[in-house]
């Protein structure tokens, strides 16, 4: 990759990417040189005195114009890619444990390579490019990975309302290696099969995996209640914690289909009834009280402007949920919506305590796995929530 021009931020606008911060928009731009720089172009940042801040690539026709990928101005354009993902490679190397082979490799903006997205899954790997930037990276990118880890394959699963937004097509296919649907792998040591070409997101959540785990940890003995079960994540780690009965709803016919395969590939199915169900509805029928309860619905504010009525929907949500918790049970909830985090969802937790008419403890606030980093002075990059709550009584 090499650097085409130069993007100077205006007065008083370089304090976000001195803090750390990879996204810079629109508004804060002064000049651009030469004008007329390619979408997804490599630049050197600079502030309003000249100064070189690092490297980015550019956009003019998104609000976020520019994205960091090195910070360090010294740093050589042409070793920014491997570096990244060897880096990627090497941290994954020390933080995954033994008994899982599916996790995060790549995090966008974690791992300074904003709009690359790569999941590993036992031989395989996903990639996602979201942004022009990252589409200009493909072939450099795909060449490195198979390079370093020789995969079997490589999928590309390139689409979703970032690529709209940047100006871009779809594209989804295999980049390398004899194709296949499904490939089975491990997680927190259970057997789970992915599906590669249909799956949610990249094939799974791999976002939850350390949460899956805690679930395990907090399950024996209890009756749980896994809504928007999927694949059947939580209720793995509940069964094979020692649940003694869980009970696992969604509304997809195939989600449960998936989730009946995990099962019967862990010897698990015995003690799950999953049940074809909206949660909503479910919630609001009486069918006893459960130990502990895990809701993880999809994103309910997908923008902006769905953020009041995303906030009557968690608590509505969390209200029910409560409700359905044992005394002395356990309730972990979660929001997977970027624009409905952190204290917007804890505050729509605390009105459905008061609205259920009962008394909670925080015991952990939750989040992604460490696979799933992101930078300090990102605050844009956070988007999982969750609260590990118990009934005080």
């Amino acid at each position: 990759m090499q650097i085409r021009g130069r993007v100077t931020l205006k007065a008083g606008r370089d304090g976000p990417v001195r803090g750390g911060n990879p996204w810079i928009f629109s508004q804060a731009i002064a000049r651009v040189e030469p004008s007329d720089l390619a979408v997804g172009d490599w630049v050197r940042v600079c502030d309003q005195r000249g100064e070189v801040l690092g490297v980015g690539y550019y956009n003019p026709k998104t609000t976020i114009a520019l994205r960091m990928i090195a910070f360090d101005p010294s740093t050589p354009p042409d070793s920014i890619l491997s570096h990244r993902t060897d880096a990627a490679i090497a941290l994954r190397q020390r933080i995954v444990a033994s008994d899982t082979d599916c996790y995060r490799l790549i995090n966008g903006d974690g791992d300074s390579l904003s709009g690359v997205i790569v999941d590993r899954y036992g031989e395989a790997l996903v990639m996602q490019l979201l942004t022009a930037g990252a589409e200009r990276m493909r072939d450099a990118l795909a060449a490195h990975l198979n390079e370093r880890l020789q995969p079997a394959l490589v999928v590309e699963r390139s689409q979703g309302a970032v690529r709209r937004q940047e100006g871009l097509d779809d594209r989804v296919g295999i980049v390398s290696g004899e194709p296949r649907n499904e490939i089975e792998v491990t997680e927190n040591g259970i057997k789970l099969v992915i599906d590669l070409e249909q799956g949610q997101k990249t094939g799974y959540f791999l976002d939850q995996r350390e949460n899956r785990m805690r679930f395990h940890q907090v399950a024996r003995g209890a009756r749980v209640l896994d809504a928007y079960c999927y694949a059947g994540g939580f209720s793995l780690n509940a069964l094979k914690g020692g649940a003694r009965e869980v009970v696992a709803i969604d509304s997809s016919a195939r989600a449960l289909d998936w989730a009946r395969q995990n099962l019967k590939l862990n010897d698990l199915d015995d003690r799950c009834n999953l049940l074809r169900a909206d949660t909503l509805e479910y919630l609001t029928s009486d069918h006893g009280h459960f130990d502990i309860v895990v809701i993880d619905p999809p994103p309910l504010a997908r923008s902006v402007g769905d953020v009041a009525r995303a906030g009557r929907l968690y608590t509505e949500l969390n209200l029910l949920a409560m409700r359905a918790v044992a005394p002395g049970g356990m309730l972990m909830t979660f929001t997977c919506s970027s624009h409905f985090a952190g204290e917007n969802f804890l505050r729509a937790v605390r009105l459905a305590q008061g609205r259920a008419g009962r008394n909670f403890r925080i015991l952990e606030k939750l989040g992604p796995g460490p696979d799933h980093p992101i930078l300090l002075g990102h605050a844009e990059g956070e988007y999982l929530s969750g609260l590990l709550l118990a009934d005080a009584g």
